[in-house]
């Protein structure tokens, strides 16, 4: 569909790996080549000469100036599949695509593992409560016992992890918080204090599944607030974090305006927070909010892997406390979803469902308890318990 493609990313998920195989047989440059970087600053416009389309570009945006190389190439060549990229720095990447390539390049945001990558599952429809949904996805179901889904929810979905079992979880971890502050962070912004940027990141991980206060997190760690709003600009550039918005119209007074957080690989949160185990993670006070941000996880991941870069995902909380986890917005229609680790679903846990019923212009579609029972269960007459298998 485009001349060129863009992947983002954080680190470690395959973006490379996934690339080398999509563009198997094409040459391949990486700009953490410090030659072939050099090349690239100094000898921009006879880079692509050297380096012919069809390429793959490895870790792009370290060779910001390439962007223009690559619009002037595709505004005369105008060909399909010209130029493959990829990199961990996605602010710095966006700044280069907005600044060069508006229009002219499809971007692609690659997260870690789903359940259905895991399972091997090729059903690829974003999740959504209703019953077409729940019937085609039934035609893949593949079962997950309920200690698996610890075991997932605390060991996280990158790739080496899941891959490979005798890796160790907290030296990969260890190593890949070091890896991102000194190679990512401080490459975007001067973070001045990394023992504090540290402590930033495990005040964010022990706030998952909240409303995000970041004056609070600002005493909290020691830093300013502008600091602390500019730290969390990197790790949401980054991937790491993910930032749900609340539903909001403006007939809606009373809804609260602050989003919540969550991180978008739950062994990084896991580890961050010292929950060392998955039996400690499943038994400890956080496990609730742990369950709810894999969930909000898997959804993400089922629309950003159909190349939905913004996905129709909120939650909606008003001022006298009733809550819903997720709403995703189809058309006219709300479709809110509840998330509960325990597996006995009752009619009780979906009660705030109602509250949709009396926004103007709106219909509150089909709804979901996602929760921990094997099985789809009717709660009323459109809302169903949803097994997480089913996602």
């Amino acid at each position: 569909m485009f001349g060129a493609v863009l992947v983002a990313g954080p680190r470690q998920v395959g973006k490379t790996t996934m690339l080398e195989r999509v563009a198997s047989g094409i040459r391949r440059v990486s700009m953490d080549d410090a030659i072939l970087r050099a090349s690239a600053e100094e000898r921009t416009h006879t880079f692509f000469l050297d380096n012919p389309p069809p390429v793959f570009v490895d870790e792009i945006q370290k060779a910001p100036l390439l962007f223009e190389e690559i619009k002037l190439w595709l505004d005369k060549e105008r060909k399909k599949g010209q130029f493959y990229m990829c990199g961990s720095q996605q602010f710095r990447m966006m700044k280069g695509v907005s600044e060069s390539l508006a229009g002219r390049i499809g971007l692609i945001t690659l997260l870690g593992l789903s359940i259905r990558e895991r399972k091997g599952v090729s059903f690829d429809s974003p999740f959504t409560p209703t019953d077409e949904y729940l019937k085609a996805r039934e035609k893949e179901l593949v079962p997950i016992p309920y200690s698996e889904v610890w075991d997932m929810v605390h060991r996280g979905s990158m790739p080496e992890l899941v891959d490979n079992e005798d890796f160790d979880w907290r030296l990969f971890y260890g190593s890949y918080v070091s890896t991102y502050i000194e190679r990512d962070v401080r490459e975007l912004s001067e973070i001045g204090d990394e023992v504090k940027f540290s402590k930033f990141m495990v005040a964010l991980a022990s706030s998952i599944g909240q409303l995000l206060n970041l004056a609070s997190l600002a005493r909290d760690v020691g830093i300013s607030l502008p600091t602390a709003e500019r730290w969390m600009s990197i790790l949401v550039a980054s991937n790491l974090v993910y930032l749900l918005r609340p539903y909001s119209s403006n007939l809606l007074k009373r809804a609260v305006k602050t989003p919540k957080v969550y991180f978008l690989d739950t062994g990084l949160a896991a580890y961050l927070t010292k929950w060392t185990t998955p039996a400690v993670l499943k038994d400890g006070a956080m496990a609730g909010h742990f369950f709810e941000n894999f969930v909000i996880a898997e959804i993400i991941k089922s629309y950003s892997n159909q190349g939905i870069l913004e996905p129709p995902l909120y939650f909606y909380r008003d001022k006298d406390m009733y809550e819903i986890d997720l709403l995703i917005e189809d058309g006219d229609r709300l479709h809110p979803v509840e998330i509960k680790k325990h597996a006995d679903p009752r009619a009780s846990d979906i009660a705030s469902f109602r509250k949709l019923d009396v926004i103007p212009g709106k219909k509150r579609g089909e709804g979901a308890l996602v929760c921990m029972y094997d099985k789809v269960l009717s709660l009323s007459e459109s809302d169903k318990a949803v097994p997480i298998s089913y996602l």
